[in-house]
């Protein structure tokens, strides 16, 4: 039986209102992480279109990364765990050893009012913040601050810690069916204060990196804000041009 798209806006090329309604099935739960996708020529023929078209479509979602293109095995649902790459700004290997995630420890989590910039970034006045310090070789690495909506997580406070692994994002959409489909990140330079340079070992006035993220979901609103902190003198940032 043909899917029935929700798309309605002809005025999109085909493969534009293709990418969208695969994209609000995504977000609709229609597929799990690392599930396969149907074949270009199944949707195809659901959506009376050419296998062109769908490929087209399908490297445009690849692109945004919310698919994985597998050569010989489909089109896959990629893991929402693009939280890791924060770690692309700071020095995450020891001597030579291969680059992995650091390690996580949750040091609190409550449901908290946020200031009007928190508010008005997600859109509530209810909102659950997170510390946790993230460490490499049992030393900190960054500390960050994190608040999302309560009514998009409601009980995430509550959540055995033992549960929460070192990534969030996949905690979000496996728990909360909140699929986070992209992130901006705003780098600046600071101080630590007293609670940052306490969490990281350092002398308060020390110069720190921070590294500002706002997530968003599926259908566009921001559903995560952050800010990790790290040693200044631990950041680096690779930048290729042409």
């Amino acid at each position: 039986m043909a899917h029935a798209s929700t798309v309605s806006d002809d005025r999109l090329p085909a493969y534009l209102r293709l990418r969208d309604d695969i994209a609000r099935r995504i977000a609709a739960g229609e597929w799990q992480p690392d599930e396969a996708l149907p074949s270009d020529n199944r949707l195809a023929a659901e959506h009376a279109l050419s296998v062109g078209t769908v490929r087209k479509a399908l490297q445009q979602l690849s692109d945004e990364g919310l698919l994985e293109r597998r050569q010989g095995a489909g089109t896959f649902l990629r893991k929402p765990a693009f939280d890791a790459t924060l770690f692309r700004f700071f020095q995450v290997r020891e001597h030579g050893a291969e680059q992995s995630i650091p390690t996580s420890r949750l040091i609190s989590r409550a449901v908290v009012t946020p200031t009007k910039h928190l508010a008005d970034t997600l859109g509530t006045t209810e909102v659950i913040r997170i510390e946790r310090l993230r460490c490499l070789s049992e030393q900190p690495l960054l500390f960050e601050e994190i608040y999302i909506p309560q009514a998009r997580f409601p009980g995430f406070e509550l959540i055995p810690a033992e549960d929460i692994g070192p990534l969030l994002y996949p905690v979000y959409f496996e728990r909360f069916g909140v699929f986070v489909a992209r992130a901006e990140d705003e780098v600046s330079f600071g101080t630590a204060d007293r609670t940052i340079a306490l969490r990281l070992g350092m002398t308060e006035g020390d110069p720190v990196a921070r590294i500002e993220r706002t997530a968003f979901a599926m259908t566009g609103e921001a559903i995560e804000w952050r800010v990790a902190s790290g040693r200044a003198d631990r950041f680096r940032y690779r930048s290729r041009i042409g």
